[in-house]
């Protein structure tokens, strides 16, 4: 569900005007769940102190990826070697002597205090999840003689367990889906050279948007995962097309019946005569009778004597 909808110019940062974004969302989020456990997952774009504060504000956790600077480089570093958990990733296996999960994947946690260089009351306290990879020979994808790794860390705010909030930010990546889907129905048509007009058109966008991704869950468990593309064609689009064909003739309605005698019996009335346009009239005598019999004894008209 879209609960906030904002374009930026194409110049304009990410971040720009993030804090109020999130802060309408988090408003409409708390008004239809005020218990709800709410979770603010984005990428290094929005790691700003002005984005956990609003968070913070509204009840909600966050879960952002931190980028690397020296802090964070610093509290990666001094995570101990015992810390690091394998998880799954595509070329992971189970050791059948130990049943331990070897793989090049691993992931780690460590305490830390984000925004160190703002005011005290700037700085949050929270928790880094950091997933490490070993770099390969970008020329050959081969190892390299010594190990050497990549560090990807998460700043979390939130309580749950470090493979839990490691495998949801990792679904953060759901708004990419969200917005090919956007370019490819009606955002691919904004109306105007002007920014405040394609702006505008974003919201009836975002509300047709809920409408179809609610029509699809109550279509079943098929609809729900489908992309609005799908939804239209399978369960608009249908419709539609019946609805545009035209209807066979009803039947001759019921004649109605009489008020008062005669209930029994249908009101008809008899139908209105009609006269065609175009009959011939012929022109009536003194006796009523016309003048001629035919037309080949009618006198054309430049025949006739007018009176004096």
């Amino acid at each position: 569900m879209v609960v906030a909808v904002r374009m930026r110019r194409g110049k304009a940062a990410d971040v720009r005007g993030a804090p109020r974004l999130l802060a309408e969302a988090l408003v409409t989020v708390r008004a239809i769940a005020p218990a709800a456990r709410v979770v603010v997952r984005g990428d290094s774009k929005f790691y700003t102190a002005d984005v956990v504060a609003t968070a913070a504000r509204y009840g909600a956790a966050v879960s952002l990826t931190t980028g690397s600077n020296p802090s964070v480089n610093a509290a990666i570093a001094q995570v101990p070697d015992t810390a690091w958990t394998a998880i799954h990733c595509p070329n992971a296996f189970v050791d059948q002597d130990t049943g331990a999960l070897v793989s090049d994947a691993e992931v780690a946690q460590t305490p830390y205090t984000a925004f160190g260089s703002r005011p005290n009351r700037r700085q949050v306290d929270g928790r880094l999840i950091v997933r490490r990879v070993k770099r390969l020979n970008p020329a050959t994808g081969q190892d390299g003689l010594f190990e050497v790794r990549r560090h990807h860390a998460v700043f979390i705010t939130s309580g749950f367990e470090m493979l839990q909030a490691q495998s949801q930010h990792r679904g953060r990546a759901i708004v990419e889906q969200l917005i090919a889907d956007a370019a490819a129905s009606a955002l691919a048509h904004l109306p105007s050279g002007s920014f405040p007009a394609n702006a505008a058109w974003a919201l009836p966008w975002a509300i047709a948007h809920n409408l179809t991704r609610a029509t699809g869950a109550l279509a079943g468990a098929v609809h729900a995962r489908a992309t609005t593309a799908t939804i239209r064609a399978h369960l608009i689009n249908v419709p539609a097309r019946l609805a545009r064909r035209r209807p066979p003739a009803d039947p001759a309605p019921a004649p109605a019946m009489a008020l008062g005698t005669g209930l029994g019996q249908p009101a008809r009335r008899d139908p209105p005569t009609t006269r065609r346009l175009n009959a011939h009239r012929p022109h009536q005598g003194p006796t009523g009778a016309p003048p001629w019999k035919s037309r080949t004894d009618r006198r054309p008209p430049h025949t006739r004597t007018r009176p004096p």
